[in-house]
């Protein structure tokens, strides 16, 4: 029985799999299989799964779609490790990574693990840029396992773990938007201990252009209001600042455009403020540069999409009530 089952979900990811595999190939510490479930791909990444067969132990299931989190639950259901480890498809994983893992993990055994991610030496400049403004504490205020944070760690899917006697008390993920945190909540709630371990980070490629980067952020404020309404008490201050933002500059641009262009000083200290803290990241001129206008997406979408489900959800009572919330809660 191996000690790790890594389990990931893929959908039309024939290239990320490969990148990923090869990246589970080159591990120093090999105690674990690999479980790759495919959610109904058009473009099935079998026989990419079946190069690697002779350098990691790996399974392959093809299902019909229904979505990620129940392709998690799919693979757990046929994983045998003592603990259930989940990256995206477009992760590529350092080599020191289980070494690295087993080693924190007899230090202080967590029930509930996670870790940062970074931008890989290969990825392009747009993807290191996007990468910067979802990982700097100007962007994020650090809630994606940076060196500071604003609230509890949270572990997200595209680097997660947790043993299989959390899966048999607390269940599997559930298919909505932030299932990562709604999984990490109900983990937490139910008295389990959750930790960061900083140096088991992974590289994680993300979205390839700003327009699809806009999208998956704009989800990401409007399922914030969902979890608020499953967990009341769990929306913090933190949660609130790209929205803050959005209105604020709102505000500025009128104020500059009716009264005085002054009012656009305190925008351009802190896109300027951006600029430097990403050029001392990354030491290039060109993504940080490309950091600016990531930011600016960074905020602005989730700002607008944390707006918009906090007027149609809360203000208007419109979409799912808390009732409904309450029974998805409960998995009915």
């Amino acid at each position: 029985m191996p000690e790790y089952s890594v389990i990931i979900p893929v959908y039309n990811r024939i290239d990320e799999v490969d990148d990923l595999l090869q990246s589970l190939s080159c591990q120093t510490d090999k105690d674990f299989e690999t479980v790759i479930v495919e959610d109904g791909s058009t473009d099935p990444c079998d026989a990419t799964v079946e190069k690697y067969k002779k350098q990691v132990d790996v399974k392959y299931f093809y299902k019909e779609n229904e979505g990620r989190s129940i392709a998690r639950n799919y693979g757990m259901e046929r994983a045998s490790g003592r603990y259930f480890i989940f990256f995206d498809s477009d992760c590529v994983i350092p080599p020191f990574y289980f070494e690295r893992l087993r080693k924190a993990l007899a230090e202080k055994p967590y029930d509930c693990f996670g870790g940062p991610d970074a931008a890989h030496e290969s990825f392009s400049d747009t993807q290191k840029a996007i990468n910067y403004s979802m990982t700097s504490f100007l962007t994020t205020g650090g809630i994606r396992g940076g060196k500071v944070q604003l609230e509890k760690f949270t572990p997200r899917t595209f680097n997660m773990g947790f043993s299989r006697h959390v899966y048999e008390k607390v269940g599997g993920f559930r298919e909505m938007f932030s299932e990562d945190i709604d999984m990490s909540t109900r983990i937490r709630n139910a008295g389990f201990n959750i930790g960061l371990i900083r140096d088991t980070f992974v590289y994680h490629k993300r979205r390839v252009d700003f327009k699809k980067f806009f999208r998956q952020v704009h989800v990401f404020g409007m399922s914030r209001i969902t979890l608020h309404l499953l967990y009341p008490g769990s929306l913090k201050l933190v949660h609130w600042l790209p929205a803050v933002a959005v209105l604020g500059t709102v505000a500025l641009v009128l104020l500059a455009i009716f009264v005085s262009p002054w009012f656009l000083l305190p925008l351009a200290v802190y896109l300027l403020a951006i600029w430097i803290m990403a050029l001392a990241s990354t030491r290039s001129i060109k993504i940080a540069t490309l950091a600016v206008p990531a930011s600016i997406i960074q905020l602005g979408g989730y700002g607008t999409g944390f707006l918009k489900a906090y007027f149609n959800k809360i203000i208007l009572g419109k979409g799912r009530n808390i009732e409904e919330e309450v029974m998805m809660r409960k998995g009915k």
